[in-house]
This record gives C-alpha cells, sequence and structure tokens, in this order.
C-alpha cells in the first residue's frame, strides 16, 4: 500500500518520531546509568515490583498470595487481568517469556497510546498543539514507566482511543476501548464515565441513539465484570475492596495524602513537602486551565476521575506520579502553550524536559521506583 492511503498516519509521523526519539533517549541514559553502577537495565524495566506481580498472575492465575512482614495477605487479584492476559497470548505464540513480553506489550502500547493522545488534541486545537502535548507526554519526569512491564501504557492507549471515538460520536468503539481500559485498571472506570456523560449531553441532539445506549452498557463492563468476579472468588460483594485493603490501598478523600505532606513540612523533608504541594497546585492549575480553554466534557470527566483517585487514595504515595500518567488532558495546556510560543523557545524546552526525564528516570529506577 502507498503512504498516501495512511494520511492519519502520515499527519502523526513527526508527533510519533519525537516520542520514539525521547523513549530512546530515556533508555540509553538509563542503560548506561546501570551499566556504571552494575545494576541489569532490563530487569529494571522487566522483573520488579508490579511487573512481577502480573507475571505470577500468568503463571499461577489469580491463586497467589504472599504474607507481609506486617502480617497482611496480599493477593494478585488487585492486578487486573488485560495486561496478563495479553503477555500470556504473547508467549504462548512467540519464544518471549511473560516479563519479556510485558516489555514488549508496554512499548507497542506507549506508542499507540502516543498516536491516541495526537488524534485527540489535532482533533481539538491542531496539529501543532498535538505534537508538542506528545512530546511533553513523553518527557514526564517518570515517563520511564511507559517503557516498563506495567499497564500504564496500555490503559492510556486504550483510554485515548476511546476519548477520541467518543469525541467523534463512535459509540460502539468507544465503548468496547472503555471496556477494555476497564479490564486493564480499575480507573477504566473514568473512560466510561466521559463516554456516559458525552452521550447524555448530546442526547437530544442525536439520532444515533440505538448505538449510543449500546456504547454505554458495554462502557463499564470490563471493570464490573472483574470487580464482581473477584466478589465471587472471595465470597464477598465488596471482594476487590478487601483485597485492595490489605494492599493498603483504598479511597479517604486525600487525607492519608495530606498527612503525608504535612508529616514532610514539619520535619528535616521540609523541602520534599513544599515539591509535593507544588505538584499538586499544578495539577490543580492545569486542570483549571483546560476547563477555561473549553475542553470537552468527556475529557474533563475523564481527567477529574483519574486525577481524583489518583491524588485522593491512600497507599503508597510513591506511586501516585504514575498514577496520574493516564490524566493527559492535563498536558493539553502546556502542548497549547508551547505551540503559541517560539519556535526556538518551545524546542529548548522539549529537549531540557527530555533531558530531565532521562536522568530523573534512570535515577528513580535506581532508587525508590514507582511500586
Amino acid at each position: 500500500m502507498q503512504p498516501h492511503r495512511f494520511p492519519a498516519l502520515r499527519r502523526a509521523r513527526p508527533a510519533l518520531l519525537l516520542f520514539i526519539a525521547i523513549k530512546a533517549l530515556c533508555l540509553a541514559v538509563l542503560f548506561l546509568w546501570a551499566q556504571l553502577a552494575g545494576r541489569d537495565a532490563y530487569q529494571l524495566l522487566s522483573a520488579r515490583w508490579d511487573s512481577l506481580w502480573y507475571v505470577r498472575v500468568v503463571e499461577q492465575g489469580y491463586d497467589f498470595t504472599l504474607t507481609a512482614p506486617d502480617g497482611r495477605v496480599l493477593s494478585d487479584m488487585a492486578f487486573f487481568p488485560l495486561l496478563p492476559w495479553l503477555e500470556e497470548g504473547l508467549s504462548a505464540i512467540t519464544p518471549l517469556g511473560p516479563a519479556d513480553a510485558g516489555v514488549l506489550i508496554s512499548a507497542i502500547a506507549s506508542l499507540a497510546a502516543a498516536w491516541g493522545i495526537f488524534r485527540v488534541v489535532d482533533h481539538l486545537y491542531g496539529e501543532r498543539a498535538a505534537l508538542f502535548t506528545v512530546a511533553v507526554w513523553a518527557a514526564l519526569p517518570v515517563a520511564i514507566v511507559q517503557s516498563m512491564a506495567y499497564s500504564e501504557s496500555l490503559f492510556t492507549a486504550l483510554a485515548a482511543w476511546a476519548l477520541y471515538a467518543v469525541l467523534r460520536a463512535n459509540w460502539l468503539l468507544a465503548g468496547v476501548l472503555a471496556a477494555l481500559a476497564g479490564l486493564t485498571r480499575p480507573v477504566g472506570l473514568a473512560v466510561a464515565a466521559a463516554l456516559w456523560v458525552a452521550a447524555i449531553v448530546s442526547w437530544r441532539t442525536s439520532d444515533d441513539r440505538p448505538r449510543r445506549v449500546a456504547g454505554m452498557v458495554l462502557a463499564p463492563l470490563g471493570a464490573a465484570g472483574y470487580v464482581l468476579w473477584v466478589g465471587q472468588q472471595t465470597g464477598s460483594f465488596f471482594g476487590y475492596l478487601d483485597v485492595q485493603k490489605a494492599w493498603g490501598n483504598g479511597f479517604d478523600g486525600g487525607v492519608a495524602f495530606a498527612q503525608f505532606i504535612g508529616e514532610r513540612l514539619s520535619s528535616p523533608a521540609f523541602p520534599a513537602g513544599v515539591g509535593l504541594l507544588v505538584g499538586v497546585a499544578l495539577v490543580g492549575w492545569l486542570y483549571a486551565k483546560g476547563v477555561r480553554q473549553g475542553q470537552p466534557a468527556p475529557l474533563l470527566t475523564y481527567c477529574a476521575i483519574v486525577v481524583a483517585l489518583a491524588l485522593c487514595s491512600s497507599g503508597f504515595f510513591g506511586s501516585k506520579p504514575r498514577l496520574l500518567m493516564p490524566a493527559f488532558p492535563l498536558l493539553i495546556p502546556l502542548g497549547l502553550a508551547l505551540a503559541r510560543a517560539r519556535t526556538r523557545v518551545a524546542w529548548s524546552v522539549v529537549l531540557a524536559a527530555a533531558a530531565v526525564a532521562a536522568v530523573y528516570g534512570a535515577f528513580w529506577l535506581h532508587g525508590s521506583g514507582p511500586p
């Protein structure tokens, strides 16, 4: 087939090439850092923290538990099934093991996510804004997670393309993608909520109600189905919440996170507390900026739920930056600002952000990392 038969891909090509270049820089720095530190960089990407739990799901099914030092019983039912299903399927048809399959899936999914983000932003604000939004997403300080055997890249890809389908009123496709997102992470319900909001808001002006209703029915089935299955396996309707509670996770409206920040502000770790406050304020400012710039209701709904679940839940607070990664609508104001800036200024910012992401990502994975 001739290249001109793929105009959408051709339009996104510069953004995707830029995304690949930034990812390559981040990986190059990571591997160089690991060599100097005597570590295995690939193992940092494929076989640590959550990636190990996904492999256990593949190898042992949802029948693995681990007793923590404090006596808590941790179950692999905390991890949604789509990524391990894909790892298992890819391992069955290739020589790759589950962990290796997870890295490959993440690499492909991150590129699909970048393309989906481009399509959403291009549809709303044009090609230049889309290019820079993709660049910012690629150069987030914790963007190295996009290259790990984690589910963030897969979820973001499904969410971005589902939101694009919603914006194009392709209700059936949006419903299927939302259901798959719901099988990837619990925050998949944010995608379903975005579809529902769009469908309800435009209900009176549409003559496509059967497809709209079908999409609305499909959208929550992934997340709801898995949660109900866990409840059936545990013998409790609230079984999934019980599993998460054992992991120390739960929605408390941000109380635990506020206490965490307060403890740092009143300790020698005061600079870290200030940094966290600045980060939370920046998230709030970017969301408000998106509202003022007229982002569509589906994007605002999706983004609000992702941010709320990330910031207002208890659990390991070091994971919050990666939990915010799927909230790409927060980056659209930055993409628009760079698109309007002078070319030299815009590209200087992108290069600086990419360098910071590369260095911080390597430092992060060699330290506390993204549990």
